[in-house]
């Protein structure tokens, strides 16, 4: 027998023996394609000073991984379903690795940006076939268990990125952090071969281009205008962007409808278990993205911890979302779906909600509290909203599913940065003027406007000038316009997260795991050949 994983899953006369071990290939992808971009949020100071960059140059640093992921997930996940789950999931491996040596050794903004889209092309890849993969690899009385494991990594990584980032960063240049995702996918690549088994659609047929394209314009238009416009204004192109997207939309929405084979069947949306739970993932990453977003630059920028210093402190969110995960596992089939998400949802609530006490005298310990909760509520609601939504596609479309699953994923998390993070800009903007304005150099004002990052740049310069009690007022300023804006910004996310939690609450069934397994079509079985082929 080969040591290669070389059958196809669906043509086994038993479950995949190796499937654990598979969960793990798939799970340390995921690990990596997560951790690019909160590993990104401490290593923006040092890549600031180093390359230069202006607030544009940095959100676009950002989010130039996340427009490519966002925008071709479901199409790149209806790709690996027709020819090859794992071969996508290799393929994604290599193009995330290339993108992260690249960002490596570049040294200019513009090299950084590309090497960025990269690695966002490379885990639009990766995430739908992670998920896919799962899905055919295990039989359905263990996929909630697998599909529990894959929501508490994405919690994991979200604390590590941070952490091994820090260290990093006290070592090395901000390269080594692109650096470190490339021995990680070359394991998680070997690796694959030997565990993860070949899995395809039978009987795909021919796939929806038009849809397909159609989906990547109307996506990216929307990602890129809600990354645009609130930061930068609605001039041309971000308006320009929301044009495509409303005439994308349309043009979607009927051609999906009319095709006889669509990349996604919008008549899904007609289940409320499907609808209930594309909803609560949006909003609750839009909630905790945003939330997490400006937590982390407030222990950097106002309490004055290192990078190292805080991802140490992001681990209790890592442990929450583990104790979150265990709990849903037992909560779920007793108290049914709609209970444990809505009540994952009304924590999460919570936990940005308690941000709104933080003022000026606020230390890490008012921060903890809302950590745990935010953690606690990942792990309670994703995983179900997660089982649920790739019930909802066939064996033949589990790719797309996880497609759909993840898109909802990563717009929700762009809708929160854009949203939360524009309040955010605007209300220490206003707070900072009202405390300085008149006081500083028009340059000097402007730079602190700009950010807080930008406040105490521009307080070292005024200490320069004007001496170290002039900076020191300003730091002290921007500190308290940050902390207010932090207060402010929580209680928009909160009031957010709570009309979603209610909407969430009217819209899911109180169904079961249990009886959703019992509800769901049998599985099709497909004739076995005689003969195995090699993959």
């Amino acid at each position: 027998m080969s040591v290669f994983a070389t059958t196809p899953v669906d043509r086994m006369d038993r479950p995949y023996t190796r499937r654990w071990w598979a969960l793990g290939v798939l799970c340390l992808s995921l690990l990596i394609i997560v951790m690019a971009n909160t590993s990104l949020i401490v290593a923006a100071p040092d890549m600031t000073r180093d390359l230069g960059l202006s607030s544009r140059d940095l959100q676009w640093v950002i989010d130039a991984y996340t427009v490519p992921y966002a925008a071709l997930m479901l199409v790149l996940g209806a790709v690996g379903d027709k020819y090859s789950r794992r071969g996508a999931l290799i393929t994604g491996l290599v193009v995330f690795a290339a993108g992260s040596v690249a960002g490596s050794l570049v040294h200019s903004t513009s090299g950084v940006i590309i090497a960025r889209a990269v690695m966002g092309l490379g885990a639009a890849v990766i995430m739908p076939a992670t998920l896919s993969l799962l899905v055919a690899s295990f039989p359905r009385s263990e996929r909630a268990k697998a599909i529990t494991a894959w929501t508490a990594t994405s919690g994991l990584a979200i604390a590590l990125g941070p952490l091994i980032a820090g260290w990093l960063l006290e070592r090395h240049a901000w390269g080594s952090t692109f650096l470190i995702n490339v021995p990680v996918a070359l394991i998680a690549l070997v690796a694959a071969l030997f565990v993860v088994p070949p899995s395809k659609a039978h009987d795909y047929g021919r796939l929806d281009l038009v849809g397909g394209a159609l989906s990547i314009v109307t996506l990216g238009s929307l990602v890129y205008a809600i990354i645009e416009g609130p930061h930068f204004g609605w001039g041309a192109g971000p308006v320009t962007a929301l044009v495509l997207f409303v005439l994308g939309l349309g043009s979607f929405i009927g051609w999906e409808l009319r095709h006889p084979r669509p990349i996604f069947d919008l008549r899904k949306f007609g289940e409320r278990v499907f609808s209930g739970s594309m909803l609560a993932v949006l909003l609750f990453f839009l909630g905790t993205f945003g939330a997490i977003y400006f937590l982390t630059q407030h222990l950097q920028f106002v309490l004055g911890y290192t990078p190292l210093e805080t991802g140490v402190r992001l681990l209790p969110l890592a442990g929450a979302v583990c104790l979150g995960a265990i709990a849903t596992g037992q909560l779920t089939p007793r108290l049914g779906m709609r209970v444990t998400v809505t009540g994952g949802m009304a924590l999460g609530t919570l936990g940005v909600l308690l941000m709104t006490r933080v003022s000026d005298g606020s230390g890490y310990t008012d921060f903890l509290a809302p950590l745990l909760l935010l953690g606690l509520a990942i792990g309670l609601s994703v995983s179900p909203c997660t089982e649920a939504i790739m019930g909802s596609f066939p064996e033949n479309e589990l790719g797309a599913g996880g497609g759909v699953n993840d898109t909802a994923v990563e717009l929700g998390g762009a809708l929160g940065i854009a949203i939360l993070g524009s309040v955010l800009a605007t209300s220490y903007e206003s707070e900072l003027t009202k405390a300085v304005d008149g006081k500083l150099p028009p340059e000097a004002m402007s730079v602190a406007q700009d950010s807080i990052g930008g406040a105490l740049a521009a307080a070292e310069q005024v200490g320069h000038v004007a001496g170290p009690q002039q900076a020191q007022a300003l730091v002290q300023a921007a500190d308290h316009a940050f902390t207010q804006a932090v207060a402010h910004t929580s209680l928009i996310g909160g009031i957010i997260l709570a009309t979603g939690t209610i909407l969430v609450a009217l819209i899911l069934p109180n169904r079961t795991r249990a009886s959703q397994q019992q509800e769901a079509p049998r599985e099709p079985q497909t004739p076995r050949p005689t003969k195995q082929p090699v993959a």
